[in-house]
């Protein structure tokens, strides 16, 4: 599967679907076709059984996403009635990145920034090169970053460095970012490539319906405004224990070879 258009490429090989943010002369700052366009491809990457893991990154060695497209504004964010519309095509690309329940990797090089943080602190984690840089400028440009962002920031760093964040618009170096939690992995540029794809593969030869159920119970722990669902939980206990993958696990294990998953 490929799907393609000038901003967003996705495609598939070996079990890892690559989504990549395509505007480079712009550092990957997100415009409104590019918010539609990853919709529609983690759309098709959820639909492909051959699909394991999804890894996002930017085009070119200066960004991942570095936020969004200003050139834009005045004709998609000029007032709030505007605003609402853009928002709606960005919102439903968030919500499928959220959604999503295979893997999804950020592979970040270079700046990522505001609404590009905000698309990275989706995946199920980060791994970036030391050259690069983390903030978000919402302050010095008077926006207000609605509840999941915010949410996602505080999760992820704790409500006291959340605020540093958010009030001191600063950017912060890539080893800075590890410290604090706002990313799990940092590896020297020339080593980002064969990293994600080590950590990619080793994820997408694993059994999904394990993967799957994992993702589901993390986030399930994570939800901080209801009771935890233990019903669902344990029921995607039981489900694995049922299935195919578990068999073959078992199998391969007592065989002493690789086990070969389907998901199922």
């Amino acid at each position: 599967m490929k799907l393609a258009t000038d901003k967003i490429i996705a495609e598939v090989k070996d079990g890892i679907g690559w989504l990549t943010f395509n505007q480079p002369e712009k550092r990957n700052a997100m415009s409104l076709e590019m918010w539609q366009g990853t919709a529609d491809a983690l759309d098709a990457f959820a639909e492909d059984d051959a699909v394991r893991v999804v890894v996002m990154k930017g085009a070119g060695d200066k960004a991942f996403v570095s936020g969004a497209d200003i050139s834009q504004f005045e004709k998609s964010r000029s007032n709030a009635e505007v605003a609402a519309q853009y928002a709606d095509v960005a919102n439903g690309a968030r919500t499928r990145l959220w959604d999503l329940d295979k893997p999804l990797i950020a592979q970040i090089r270079g700046y990522c920034l505001g609404g590009g943080l905000a698309v990275a602190m989706a995946a199920d984690f980060r791994i970036a090169s030391d050259d690069s840089q983390f903030g978000i400028p919402a302050a010095r440009m008077g926006l207000v970053y609605g509840y999941e962002g915010i949410k996602a920031l505080v999760d992820l760093v704790g409500p006291g460095m959340a605020k540093h964040i958010l009030y001191t618009a600063r950017r912060y170096p890539a080893e800075e970012a590890l410290k604090m939690g706002l990313i799990e992995q940092v590896v020297p540029a020339a080593d980002l490539d064969a990293a994600v794809l080590e950590t990619a593969t080793q994820i997408a030869r694993n059994a999904p319906i394990s993967i799957r159920g994992t993702k589901k119970i993390v986030r399930e722990i994570a939800t901080r405004d209801r009771a935890p669902d233990f019903d669902m939980m344990e029921a995607l206990g039981r489900e694995a224990l049922d299935s195919a993958d578990y068999r073959e696990g078992r199998t391969a294990f007592m065989e002493k070879r690789q086990p070969v998953f389907s998901g199922t």
